[in-house]
């Protein structure tokens, strides 16, 4: 056996069907299309969402919320984790950019200091933001909260 003997195996393969050849195919005429009518044009492609005229279920349906462009996403880090992220790497001093090099945020993340979760240590922290609970929590062990 050889690269051309092969061939596939009796009953394998089909023929495709030979459109538009003829009246004596039994497929030519209208050429399974029907008669007249939009489809039955050359070019004819349905939007994705047609229902045949029928108010496409999208604008059937209310509008709803709003995207307000001006919103500033934090990412929320809380008492809790910073005191394992200072434990882990055994820091006092904690800033957006030592964070995004250690990989814990994206390089431009926008950083928020919630109050949940102890802190046992001092830490002098840089961030966006900071909550009263959480700056004072911080102040209390003796460390510092510094905006950005």
């Amino acid at each position: 056996m050889k690269l051309h003997n092969l061939k596939p195996a009796k009953g394998a393969t089909k023929n495709g069907k030979r459109i538009a050849r003829g009246q004596g195919s039994g497929k030519g005429g209208t050429s399974t299309r029907g008669h007249k009518g939009q489809k039955s044009r050359s070019g004819y492609s349905r939007k994705r969402n047609f229902e045949g005229g029928q108010m496409p279920l999208q604008m059937r349906l209310p509008k709803r919320g709003f995207k307000n462009p001006n919103r500033v996403a934090f990412i929320p880090m809380n008492l809790g984790r910073l005191q394992e992220i200072a434990d882990k790497y055994q820091v006092e001093k904690i800033d957006p950019q030592w964070l995004a090099e250690q990989g814990i945020v994206h390089k431009n993340a926008k950083i928020k200091i919630l109050g949940s979760g102890d802190l046992a240590k001092k830490l002098d922290i840089t961030a966006h933001a900071c909550s009263t609970s959480a700056k004072e929590a911080i102040e209390k062990t003796g460390g510092s909260v510094n905006l950005v």
